[in-house]
């Protein structure tokens, strides 16, 4: 295993010490590797299989899947035996899935870790329902754009049956969606700022900030101009045609205190929702969940190099990002011994596809697992890797009308029958292991141990770190257990909604005045919310409400106004005295 990543530096995984010290002396490598022995061999075997006498060299699977070359998680054998599976809602088909995913060559860092079955078995009917379960799940951030509406809202609605949630992604939502079936309950915030408005910020249960992708860290999401028809520019307050780039640092965000700002920007406008930071598996990355939990986030996810490529060029899809299992120890780690673990969820998604999986991340630390791909093969998608030529051969992914019309046939029943199985295989994992719920095993890693390798460079690796026990100190939980609040509760927020409370009921505007002073942050922005709320964006245009305010304005003042024609809806006007 060689592999280098990209988390705002290098990272190295899978190369000792020696090689380190000598080559790479100011880079980390956390679970040793190779040597040069390693590396020798590789050549000599790469210069014999080139001058075979007779021997056509391969282009190899590197990008794309080639049979007898390269191992692909999402092979051929794979997708079908899914896709079978979900279209006849057979358990039996699935196992077939699982044990084709659970018994291949070691491909990730959780394959040499395998569960202890020390414990004494109980029944599956002691085990935590389904539908608890299912709670726990998200269909990740895949925005509409780089999927199809028809895909995107086949996904919310498995999961809003379920009682999951589907991912926006950063894309914007059509608000016809808003307050149907086929809302999505996560809308994200990312750097574009694609499509967030009031009214696309009041329309969520969690609203996740999107620090980057963990299957490219630092290059930020991309949609190709072929890709933006002028429904996708519409909800992205865009043009068609122009390709649509969010830059990798938010740009609003150059300090954990600016992120304290944009998390209390967005408990404001919707106070009902929680607050999530995506964050990409990488060194460093429990320091700043610990940052995170700080500054009053309610769930932090954790991103995995697998998947979420989604249109991105083929330089983006190798070489970049981390594997989950080293971020997600690391964040856990982190937050209990800093007695944070209790304040927030902790999610990872990546490369998620059977209850194996499940199981060895809840050990790992998490709660809560997001499915990017595996949802889209169970929609139909046959994993061509040409989602950026907008030209998708099951309708999943482009936004070609007769593209979609001929070829997708997705149902959400057969995205509701994977998360079934899924349940359903977790369910029996951990009756087999003696436990009654996913909670009584976050951070057991007493229950994993690690095996050999299958060559010579895997039988190296040592993660020892994955799997370092840690106690908290204070004996709080290693799972969150209570709420997040913040300090500052917006008193002047909450005032300004109370007395325009009426105003806004009736859709009758209206003038009050307000001292105000630089504590006093996000103003507007509640109000701003509940004007959305009930009216839209644009519902209160003819009659505004505005207010005078007298004093110094804190940080984030106006924040999340609603727009109507270029003007504010919630007019605001500063005086300084």
């Amino acid at each position: 295993m060689l592999v280098t990543v990209v988390f705002g530096l290098f990272e190295v995984i899978g190369l000792n010490e020696n090689i380190m010290n000598l080559c790479f002396s100011d880079l980390p490598s956390r679970i040793q590797g190779a040597d040069f022995s390693d590396i020798e061999q590789d050549n000599i075997n790469l210069a014999r299989k080139a001058f075979l006498p007779h021997q056509k060299m391969s282009h190899g699977g590197l990008l794309k899947y080639v049979h007898g070359e390269e191992y692909h998680a999402f092979n051929p054998n794979v997708v079908n035996y899914l896709q079978r599976a979900v279209q006849n809602g057979n358990y039996d088909d699935y196992r077939k899935f699982a044990d084709e995913v659970n018994n291949r060559p070691i491909a990730m860092l959780r394959d040499l870790l395998v569960l202890k079955n020390d414990g004494e078995a109980i029944d599956i009917s002691q085990v935590e329902s389904s539908n608890e379960m299912f709670k726990r799940f998200d269909s990740a951030a895949m925005s509409i754009g780089a999927l199809s509406p028809e895909a995107h809202e086949a996904l919310a609605i498995a999961m809003n049956r379920l009682g999951g949630s589907s991912n926006s992604g950063e894309g914007g939502e059509d608000e016809r969606r808003f307050g149907t079936v086929k809302n999505s309950r996560i809308k994200q915030i990312a750097s574009g700022r694609f499509g967030v408005t009031p009214h696309y910020l009041v329309n969520a249960d969690v609203l996740q900030i999107k620090i980057a992708q963990g299957a490219k860290p630092g290059e930020g999401g991309q949609l190709p101009g072929d890709k933006v028809s002028p429904l996708i520019a519409k909800l992205r307050y865009s043009v068609p045609g122009v390709t649509l780039i969010s830059p990798p640092p938010h740009h609003d965000i150059y300090s954990i205190e600016d992120l304290a700002q944009l998390i209390f920007d967005l408990k404001q406008v919707n106070p009902k929702a929680v607050i999530s930071v995506k964050l990409v598996s990488g060194p460093g990355v429990g320091t700043i969940a610990a940052g995170v939990a700080k500054a009053y986030a309610d769930f932090i996810t954790i991103s995995g190099y697998d998947g979420g490529t989604a249109a991105s060029p083929l330089t983006s899809v190798k070489y970049a990002g981390c594997p989950w299992e080293l971020g997600l120890a690391e964040a856990h780690q982190a937050l209990v011994t800093n007695g944070l673990r209790h304040k927030v969820r902790l999610q990872v998604d990546g490369g998620l596809k059977t209850g194996v999986d499940i199981v060895k991340a809840a050990i790992l630390g998490a709660e809560s697992f997001g499915f990017g791909t595996a949802p889209m093969v169970a929609l139909g998608c046959k994993f061509l890797r040409i989602c950026h030529l907008n030209n998708c051969a099951t309708g999943v992914a482009t936004q070609d009308e007769v593209l979609r019309e001929q070829f997708f046939k997705g149902l959400p029943d057969q995205v509701m029958n994977y998360f079934k199985f899924i349940a359903q295989d977790v369910r029996e994992i951990l009756a087999n292991l003696g436990v009654k719920s996913l909670t009584d095993i976050i951070g057991r890693v007493d229950l994993l141990t690690q095996i050999e390798g299958i060559s010579a460079k895997q039988q190296k690796l040592d993660l020892s770190p994955i799997i370092a026990p840690v106690v908290a100190a204070d004996d709080t939980a290693l799972h969150q257990t209570e709420a997040n609040k913040p300090f500052d509760q917006g008193q002047l927020n909450q005032k300004m909604v109370a007395i325009a409370h009426e105003a806004v009921a009736h859709c009758k505007g209206g003038e009050f005045r307000f001292t105000i002073q630089n504590t006093d942050r996000s103003v507007g922005a509640t109000l701003s919310g509940e004007i959305a709320r009930q009216h839209g964006d644009q519902g209160m245009a003819a009659s505004p409400i505005t207010f005078h305010l007298s004093g110094t304005a804190g940080q984030s003042f106006g924040v999340w106004n609603a727009l109507v024609d270029c003007t504010l809806n919630l007019r605001v006007m500063l005086t300084t005295t």
